[in-house]
């Protein structure tokens, strides 16, 4: 096989180049993510001067079979794939009817794409202090609308299950936007003379939409679909700003920072730092991060080849 870098030196000019690239990989994420894994065995603390020892499977005995804070930690699983299953759908329908409509090339397109993507700039600190205010149960916008009805709703402040609702509402505000790009994307790559050719065999519109638009969207509707499943899956940042660490709204996203770094009991003495602990829960979330986006993947590509050969 003929050699494309020359002779000599300069036949190591590819590995130079790719030098930079790997050990940053490997300096902040595959390093971090090996030593996580090696944490998960361990008791440790992370504080200065703290003793580590090693545990085995213990961490992850703990925290899937043992006591009631086992059945939290699985009820936190059990959130996350309802959070993630809910985002996903409402997210995704939502992008794809976004997209659909600004892709006619009307009047004030640009400025609702603008609009609708200007959420994803924000920080997550940003997004949550904005709905923290705009959601707050005493004299909040919302509150003050709702209460012209009779509606008195606590909003972040309620029961678990409409905070934890609210969460979902703000998690699909703030990533609409890019599900919005990214069908955009796929839709101008599509073009404009299959569109004519299906009118002048007489489709209709929702005809063009299911036979032209939908199938030539498989690329954009699989990243879309990766992107937010497992995004959702990860999800936690919203909760730590919107809720806090509280019983029936956490992830498992939240579970491990809320337990590495002593959270769980609202304060942050050293005695409730595991990040042993906290290593292990972290793998769990991984091996069902792993497994569900491999099994979609799996199943996003049979239908791309069903769809597009």
């Amino acid at each position: 096989m003929e050699y494309h870098f020359g002779t000599g030196r300069s036949r190591a000019a590819p590995y130079v180049l790719l030098a930079p690239g790997i050990l940053l990989y490997v300096l902040l994420a595959l390093g971090p993510s090996l030593a996580t894994a090696v944490y998960s065995f361990t008791d440790a603390t992370g504080l200065p001067n703290s003793p580590v020892h090693f545990l085995g499977l213990e961490n992850y005995r703990e925290f899937l079979t043992l006591g009631a804070a086992s059945k939290e930690n699985l009820a936190a699983l059990g959130r996350t794939f309802i959070f993630s299953i809910a985002v996903t759908v409402v997210q995704f329908t939502l992008g794809l009817l976004v997209a659909v409509l600004l892709n006619q090339k009307l009047r004030g397109t640009t400025f609702f794409r603008v609009l609708f993507f200007l959420p994803v700039i924000l920080g997550v600190t940003i997004q949550g202090l904005i709905w923290s205010l705009f959601l707050y149960p005493l004299g909040g916008p919302l509150q003050g609308f709702l209460g012209l009805f009779g509606l008195h709703p606590d909003f972040l402040g309620g029961q678990p299950a409409e905070a934890f609702a609210w969460v979902i509402v703000v998690q699909i505000w703030s990533n609409l936007g890019m599900t919005m790009v990214i069908f955009l994307a796929g839709l101008a790559t599509i073009p404009n003379e299959t569109y004519e050719a299906a009118r002048i065999d007489g489709a209709s519109r929702w005809q063009v939409f299911r036979d032209v638009t939908w199938p030539l969207l498989t690329p954009a509707v699989n990243t879309n679909l990766v992107l937010t499943i497992i995004g959702s899956l990860q999800a936690w940042q919203l909760f730590l700003v919107l809720t806090g660490y509280r019983a029936g709204t956490q992830v498992m996203g939240y579970l491990v920072y809320a337990t590495a770094f002593g959270q769980t009991s609202g304060t942050t003495s050293g005695n409730t730092f595991r990040q042993g602990y906290g290593a292990a829960a972290a793998i769990v979330l991984f091996v069902v991060v792993l497994a569900v986006g491999l099994t979609t993947q799996f199943l996003l590509r049979r239908r791309e080849a069903r769809l597009l050969g």
